[in-house]
């Protein structure tokens, strides 16, 4: 499948789960193929974010590209982790590939938000975090049917995850030091 016509089907897919429609699962490949492909897409939007970024200082070597797609995967980790810690604190079996094929989608075009929000810079970011926190909102509804307390709160440890994780990363080198 060409990559254009992948993002194009998980982009009316996330229309659809927004919306509340039925159908949505039909735009995304619901399958250890469909994540691997949704988690290729989203390395090449972490691989485009490190070479946008290097572009005034030029690209890193090997090991600068790789710690810097580490620390961009954190949207995927936090996503994982919060999933499962809320699927076992609900004592929920419910699957996890509905909700992490369009939740890496979901990260990859959080990259590509709070990438182009912090050109303009400042508190504006946020609106990335904001906007991302609800889409796993509607995402947690719609797929795992989950409450709306339990779908508010997957979605806020989901961020709140995603940014102490980057805040820790950001302190670690000053406390070593």
């Amino acid at each position: 499948m060409k990559l254009w016509t992948v993002v194009n089907r998980a982009i009316v897919g996330w229309q659809m789960i927004v919306r509340g429609q039925p159908g949505w699962r039909s735009q995304f490949t619901i399958s250890a193929a469909g994540l691997a492909t949704a988690l290729f897409v989203f390395v090449f939007v972490a691989f485009l974010g490190v070479a946008a970024a290097s572009m005034s200082i030029g690209m890193p070597g090997g090991m600068g590209v790789l710690t810097a797609m580490a620390v961009l995967a954190l949207p995927v980790i936090s996503l994982v982790v919060t999933l499962m810690i809320s699927r076992s604190f609900i004592n929920s079996q419910a699957p996890m590939l509905p909700v992490l094929v369009p939740g890496v989608y979901a990260m990859a075009g959080f990259l590509l938000f709070e990438g182009l929000l912090a050109l303009i810079g400042g508190p504006i970011v946020m609106l990335a975090w904001f906007g991302t926190g609800y889409l796993l909102f509607r995402l947690a509804r719609i797929a795992l049917l989950w409450s709306i307390g339990v779908a508010a709160g997957f979605a806020a440890l989901t961020i709140v995850l995603l940014v102490a994780m980057r805040l820790a990363l950001y302190m670690l080198p000053t406390t070593l030091l």
